[in-house]
């Protein structure tokens, strides 16, 4: 499975496009679309959207090949996208040892779904941005988001 349009465009929108290096909520060095910087990258002169895009969908594809190791049981492309999101977001070991994976793959889907809605706070504080994320994510999980488009 891949992620669709509705989900990169979630990631672009909640991640939104630096050309130039910054920390992240997290005080990760970050650029372009919420791309972690590893230890031997270094943009001194930025980027440009057409390269954060590329970079984006290698990230992309490093998340969707984590939900494909992990996640055990079917899904629908719009539970597919949510956990893409937030595996771009969060990373794989979070995703790998969290109670939403659990929920899932014993076939709890929407206990799943609610687990999401948890994973809004940096530290002890809970992040507006976050927090919208993870309401998107939701929507993305239950079609939500596609009825809410299509009306």
């Amino acid at each position: 499975m891949q992620l669709s349009t509705a989900g990169l465009d979630l990631i672009k929108r909640s991640e939104g496009f630096r050309s130039k290096t910054y920390l992240d909520i997290a005080g990760h060095p970050t650029i372009g679309y919420g791309h972690c910087l590893e230890h031997n990258e270094c943009y001194p002169s930025g980027i440009g959207e057409t390269e954060a895009s590329v970079i984006l969908l290698w990230d992309v594809r490093e998340a969707e090949q984590a939900i494909s190791r992990l996640v055990r049981v079917e899904l629908t492309q719009g539970q597919f996208d949510a956990l893409v999101d937030f595996t771009f977001n969060l990373g794989s070991s979070r995703l790998a040892g969290s109670t939403l994976l659990h929920a899932l793959n014993t076939g709890h889907y929407d206990l799943a779904a609610t687990e999401l809605l948890r994973w809004d706070h940096a530290g002890e504080h809970e992040v507006a941005a976050l927090k919208a994320r993870r309401a998107a994510e939701f929507r993305l999980w239950t079609g939500k988001e596609a009825k809410q488009e299509a009306a």
